[in-house]
């Protein structure tokens, strides 16, 4: 679904953003275990979004939280060392960042498209792209909860999967376009009715 000039700038975009892709981390570290572990999971992150698994809205979310786990270890060794308590805390937290990468490449089935045209849907794609940034636009801006974009992004996955389904012989009918588009529309009018505050 995310076309690979989409995932090179969203990475090369958190690169310059400092998001980190691969975590930087203090001079002289003392918690070379964690810096692995976060390093895998930038891959893994990076392996969900080229493969469809991870949505660019679920990638960006990850790798703020990545960077915020970064920023926690920052802090814990600005006076030159990190407590076992401290430690045990990051721990837990790349802990659970591994495990948010590992249930949404499990549980988002996603087959690559076929080369051909007849395979493809770069509208349908940019569309869903679209809808992905106003989530996160929206969340930002406080006028949609954490809540309500987890289940926005929940019926982005089953709109995707329904992709998938149709790409799986290599064509996408008119009519399975239709349907995509459809559901897209809906999607969208009811994230721009939380974008407007409008809940009923």
């Amino acid at each position: 679904m995310t076309s690979k000039f989409f995932i090179t700038s969203l990475l090369a975009s958190a690169l310059f953003l400092g998001l980190g892709i691969a975590p930087v981390m203090a001079q002289g570290t003392n918690t070379p275990a964690l810096d692995r572990a976060q390093q895998a999971i930038s891959a893994r992150i990076q392996q969900g979004m080229a493969s469809g698994h991870i949505t660019p809205s679920e990638a960006r979310d990850l790798l703020r939280r990545d960077r915020e786990i970064d920023l926690t270890e920052r802090r814990f060794k600005a006076n030159g060392t990190a407590t076992p308590q401290e430690r045990q805390q990051l721990r837990a937290d790349v802990d659970s960042l591994g495990n948010e990468v590992e249930r949404l490449m499990m549980n988002n089935s996603y087959v690559q498209p076929p080369a051909n045209s007849a395979g493809t849907t770069p509208g349908i794609d940019n569309r869903q792209n679209n809808i992905s940034q106003r989530i996160d636009e929206g969340v930002r801006s406080g006028r949609i909860t954490q809540r309500e974009a987890r289940r926005l992004q929940s019926r982005e996955r089953q709109i995707a999967r329904h992709e998938a389904a149709y790409k799986r012989d290599g064509v996408v009918t008119s009519q399975e376009r239709r349907q995509l588009r459809d559901e897209l529309a809906r999607l969208n009018a009811e994230l721009e009715r939380m974008m407007r505050n409008d809940r009923g």
